[in-house]
């Protein structure tokens, strides 16, 4: 800083900008996320490809705001859908402030890694910073030696993190520096969001994106991307007393083929069943109100590979 003379002690710099945080499936960035943000808004799960819609957190601190938005994992595509993702990653990359790279502490520098850094490579305007996580698993060493394994995959691929901090969310340590090192990043700015807003996600997204969850629990070798879930509506129940509401949500879990069907709903309906329950808890705890979840299954051909099926299921 040196000899920049000082803002005046009235009118404080505010920043506000977007920041994402891209890595492998289970590099920690929703846990990640959710630590800075303080309260659960991504999905987390530990396999791949959850969080298919962005998803943003929103850090407050007096002097910034740092918004997060939750990009789709970035992925060799095989099908119409993951070309469709590894645009939305690009383009995402591309209009954010900051981008943080996330790598497990635990894991060494695989090709998933290399082949993401190597795109971060390609974004030459946007600062790179890279975060090491789950650092609580590990000692000082193996650490020091992820963190020079950093550096160096970053030299070999012509360009420089603009810093490298080894976080660990569940160990609450280094999580607050991980925003102040953001924040001289991120652009003067106004507030972008009020005060009190944790996520712009709308509701009936975050709703779809727990019942998809819930219903993957238990089956995902069986059908691991082949579910979508489309809240149809959610309407206040009518004629309940105000200290009394019920929300009334209409949901349809659709699959690609009808042999899927039987998986989902499980033997006499007892899977589906527990989805609901399951689902409707979270929901209960999302929305903060009594939820009546009413669930259907339905086929969509291939949705995956049929863009007009991909548009009507929001991709």
């Amino acid at each position: 800083m040196g000899a920049m003379s000082a803002p005046s002690p009235t009118q404080p710099t505010h920043r506000a900008g977007f920041a994402c945080f891209v890595g492998r499936p289970n590099a920690g960035k929703s846990t990640l996320t959710n630590a800075l943000v303080g309260t659960k808004v991504a999905i987390t799960s530990n396999r791949p490809q959850t969080t298919r819609h962005t998803v943003r957190g929103i850090v407050h601190r007096p002097d910034a705001q740092l918004i997060l938005v939750d990009t789709p994992g970035l992925h060799k595509p095989r099908t119409l859908l993951g070309q469709r993702l590894n645009d939305v990653v690009r383009t995402t990359w591309a209009e954010v402030d900051v981008i943080g790279f996330c790598v497990p502490a635990n894991e060494k520098l695989g090709p998933g890694d290399k082949f993401i850094a190597k795109e971060l490579a390609g974004i030459k305007k946007t600062p790179k910073i890279a975060l090491v996580t789950k650092t609580d698993l590990v000692d000082s060493k193996t650490l020091a030696e992820q963190l020079i394994a950093l550096d160096q995959l970053a030299t070999e691929l012509g360009f420089e993190w603009a810093e490298i901090i080894p976080v660990s969310a569940v160990g609450n340590t280094q999580v607050d520096l991980v925003a102040d090192l953001i924040v001289p990043l991120l652009p003067e700015s106004p507030p972008l969001y009020p005060e009190g807003d944790l996520t712009d996600e709308p509701e009936q997204v975050m709703v779809a994106e727990l019942i998809r969850e819930a219903a993957l629990e238990g089956v995902r070798d069986e059908l691991p991307h082949s579910i979508a879930v489309v809240v149809e509506e959610m309407i206040p129940r009518e004629d309940r007393p105000a200290d009394k509401p019920l929300l009334d949500i209409h949901a349809f879990v659709y699959i690609e083929r009808s042999s899927q069907k039987g998986i989902i709903i499980g033997p006499k309906g007892k899977r589906l069943k527990d989805v609901g329950t399951k689902s409707r808890k979270q929901i209960e705890a999302l929305l903060g109100t009594p939820v009546f979840l009413d669930l259907h299954v339905k086929v969509a051909k291939d949705w995956q590979r049929d863009p007009k099926q991909l548009r009507k299921l929001g991709f």
